[in-house]
């Protein structure tokens, strides 16, 4: 087992673990809400999260983040038991991917983020765990629009 796989997992999964509990207080009917104007549905934005995480798992196997693929299946639009199924996979395949580097990736390696923006691998897992909690802010604003109950651990490490 690599370092960042002993040393950071355990905790990453933790913020993993919002995730599913937001996923938990939602039904299929909330997914097609919007705030208006130019905002995303809470299932677009659901999938935007998702389609991140694939970009940064990807990230970790070629040493290049691109944000170009998107998953455009249907189900993902009006169903949170996919939503769900869907991201158990994806943290499976970047808890594999990252378990899968050696240390000398950990230690050698960047990621080429674009625009000459170089990150060491430990950061970029960092800047995905960044990008989880701007989407539990975003996702905590829907929720209390729709005047459902936000998730204690929300709560507590969102506000």
């Amino acid at each position: 087992m690599n370092s960042i796989a002993q040393n950071y997992l355990p905790m990453f999964r933790e913020y993993q673990v919002i995730r599913e509990q937001l996923m938990a207080v939602l039904t299929d009917s909330d997914l097609a809400f919007s705030l208006g104007g130019e905002t995303l549905t809470l299932a677009a934005l659901c999938r935007e999260i998702g389609e991140i995480e694939a970009a940064y798992s990807q990230a970790f196997k070629t040493f290049k983040l691109d944000f170009t693929y998107r998953n455009t299946s249907l189900p993902l639009e009006a169903s949170v038991a996919a939503l769900t199924a869907w991201y158990v996979e994806l943290d499976h395949a970047l808890e594999t991917t990252i378990t899968a580097l050696t240390e000398d990736e950990i230690a050698t390696k960047s990621i080429d983020r674009g625009d000459g923006w170089q990150q060491p691998v430990p950061n970029c897992l960092d800047i995905y765990k960044e990008a989880l909690i701007i989407f539990y802010g975003k996702a905590s604003i829907y929720l209390r629009a729709l005047g459902k109950p936000r998730p204690q651990q929300m709560q507590a490490w969102i506000g």
